[in-house]
C-alpha cells in the first residue's frame, strides 16, 4: 500500500478529510479486500475537470485516470520509451490536454514533423495534427520555405546570432569550446552586433591582420571562420531580416497562442541545435524579464503564463557534455523560477545528464528494454523497485507507467486512443468537476462472502 484514507462513517463526505495520506501502517490481518470503484479512484487521483486531464485507464479496468495539469507544468516532465512504443502519439495526447485546458502555453520543436499536421498512424489511420485540432490556438513557424501550410517562415538574421549561440554549437561544428570562447569574445568586443557578418566577410589576408591586431591565434581563427561559413548554407539564416522573429513569438505567447517550430526538410542535427538553442535562449530571456517585472509589481495581470518547451531527442541537448552549454540544461536546473519548464521526449534517457533527470518532476514511460535506460528513468525516485517491476511488465504498445509530481502515486495505464472520438472531445470545452459525492457505483463483491469471524474460525477453530 502507498496511500491511505480514513474510513468514512455513513453519510460522511470525503472532502471533509485532508485527502489520501502516505501509508504509515499496513492493513490488519484478514482485512477485507475490495476492488476500487470510480469514486475511490477520483478520491485519490481527482476527477476530470478544468485542471485534470485523463491520460488513460488502469490496465484491467475502464475507469479514466486523470493527471493534475497544474502540477504537471510546475516542473519539467519527461516522456520516455523504446522505439515503437508510441512516444509521439503520447506526447500529442498530453499536449492536447495542456492546450485544451489552458494549463500553459507551449513551444514545440517539431523536429521530425510529428505534431503540427496530420499523418498516418502505424495502423494506417489518418490522425490529426495539433494545428488541425486547435486551429485558432496554434501558430506554426517553419524552416522549410516549401511548406505553404505554415503561418510564418522562420527567418534569422546574422546580426541576431550571438557568441553564446555559436558556443552551444561547438560540438556539432567541431570546435574547441575553450579557444572558441576566447575568439568569440574578441570578435564581439571589436565588432559588436555585426561581429559574425564582418568575420565571415574577411578574406585570408584580413584574417591575418585581425589576428595580429587582437593578439589572437591565426590557426584557430581560420578554423572558426571555416566552420561558421556553414551557417550561410542554411536557407533560414539571412544577412538581415526586417523584423525580430523572437519578439513576434513572444507576442503570440502573451496572447495565449501555442507555437510549433516545424523543421520540414531541415532535420539534421545542426539545424536542430541552431534553431532550438537560439529560439529557446531568446524566449527564456524574455520570460525572465517578465518574471522580474511581475515580482516588482505583484500585479496578477503581470504574472507570466507558464511555458512548456517540448523537445524531442532530448539527449542531444541534455547529455552530460551539452547540458552545461545549452539553455535547456539551465531551464531544467532552474525548475520553474521563470515559469518555463521542459517536456523531454526521448528513447535514450540514459544519455541525459543525471542532474537534469533528477529535476524531472513527472515521468511518463513506456516499455524500456535497456537496463541503463530503466535506471536513468528511476533516478531520484522513491519506491523504485516497485516502479521498475511495473515498467518491466508493460506491453510495447499503449501502456505506460505514470509517476511523479502530477499524480499522487505511481500507476500503470492503458493510454487513450488518439482517434476520432478523442478528436471530438478535444473540440468541446473542458468539463466542470465531476461530482465525487454522487451515489457511488456498486463495489465489486469481496473475494469471500464469509464474515470476518468465520474466516478467523476457519483458520484457528472455535
Amino acid at each position: 500500500p502507498m496511500l491511505m484514507v480514513r474510513r468514512l462513517a455513513e453519510g460522511e463526505l470525503a472532502h471533509e478529510e485532508r485527502g489520501p495520506q502516505p501509508v504509515r501502517t499496513i492493513p490488519m490481518h484478514f482485512a477485507q479486500l475490495v476492488q476500487a470503484n470510480t469514486v475511490d479512484f477520483a478520491t485519490v487521483f481527482g476527477a476530470e475537470s478544468e485542471s485534470h486531464f485523463a491520460m488513460g485507464m488502469p490496465l484491467t479496468m475502464d475507469i479514466r485516470i486523470p493527471i493534475n495539469l497544474r502540477r504537471l507544468v510546475e516542473r519539467s516532465s519527461g516522456i520516455f520509451g523504446s522505439t515503437g512504443t508510441g512516444k509521439s502519439f503520447l506526447t500529442r495526447l498530453l499536449l492536447c490536454g495542456i492546450i485544451r485546458h489552458n494549463a500553459a502555453v507551449n513551444l514545440i520543436f517539431d523536429m521530425h514533423n510529428e505534431y503540427a499536421y496530420g499523418k498516418e498512424s502505424e495502423e494506417g489511420e489518418q490522425v490529426k495534427g495539433l494545428r488541425e485540432l486547435f486551429p485558432s490556438k496554434i501558430v506554426v513557424y517553419t524552416l522549410d520555405k516549401k511548406n505553404t501550410r505554415a503561418t510564418h517562415n522562420l527567418a534569422i538574421g546574422l546580426d541576431e546570432i550571438e557568441p553564446g549561440d555559436v558556443l552551444s554549437l561547438s560540438r556539432e561544428l567541431g570546435l574547441s569550446p575553450l579557444t572558441t570562447d576566447t575568439n568569440l569574445a574578441m570578435l564581439h568586443r571589436r565588432f559588436n552586433k555585426r561581429w559574425l557578418r564582418t568575420f565571415l566577410d574577411m578574406n585570408g589576408e584580413q584574417l591575418e591582420v585581425f589576428s595580429t591586431e587582437v593578439g589572437g591565434h591565426l590557426g584557430s581563427l581560420q578554423a572558426l571562420h571555416r566552420r561558421l561559413a556553414r551557417l550561410l548554407d542554411r536557407e533560414y539564416i539571412h544577412e538581415h531580416v526586417s523584423h525580430n522573429v523572437f519578439s513576434e513569438m513572444m507576442s503570440y505567447l502573451d496572447k495565449g497562442k501555442h507555437l510549433i517550430l516545424h523543421f520540414g526538410r531541415h532535420d539534421d542535427v545542426l539545424d536542430q541545435m541552431i534553431v532550438a538553442n537560439m529560439v529557446t535562449r531568446r524566449i527564456r530571456d524574455l520570460y525572465q524579464e517578465k518574471t522580474e517585472a511581475f515580482q516588482l509589481s505583484q500585479k496578477k495581470s503581470d504574472r507570466p503564463t507558464p511555458l512548456v518547451i517540448t523537445v524531442e531527442e532530448a539527449h542531444r541537448f541534455l547529455n552530460p557534455e551539452m547540458a552545461r552549454q545549452t539553455i535547456f540544461g539551465t531551464i531544467a536546473r532552474e525548475l520553474r523560477k521563470y515559469y518555463v519548464t521542459l517536456l523531454i521526449v526521448d528513447q535514450r534517457p540514459s544519455g541525459i545528464d543525471d542532474e537534469i533527470l533528477s529535476q524531472v518532476g513527472t515521468r511518463i514511460s513506456g516499455k524500456l528494454l535497456d537496463d541503463r535506460d530503466l535506471e536513468a528513468v528511476l533516478s531520484g525516485v522513491s519506491n523504485r523497485h516497485a516502479i521498475r517491476a511495473g515498467l518491466a511488465s508493460l506491453d510495447t504498445k499503449q501502456q505506460v507507467m505514470v509517476f511523479g509530481h502530477a499524480v499522487p502515486m505511481p500507476i500503470a495505464l492503458r493510454t487513450r486512443r488518439y482517434d476520432n472520438e478523442f478528436f471530438q472531445e478535444m473540440r468541446q470545452e473542458p468539463g466542470k468537476v465531476i461530482d465525487l459525492y454522487a451515489p457511488p457505483t456498486p463495489r465489486a463483491e469481496t473475494l469471500k462472502e464469509e464474515s470476518f469471524e468465520d474466516e478467523v474460525d476457519k483458520l484457528f477453530g472455535r
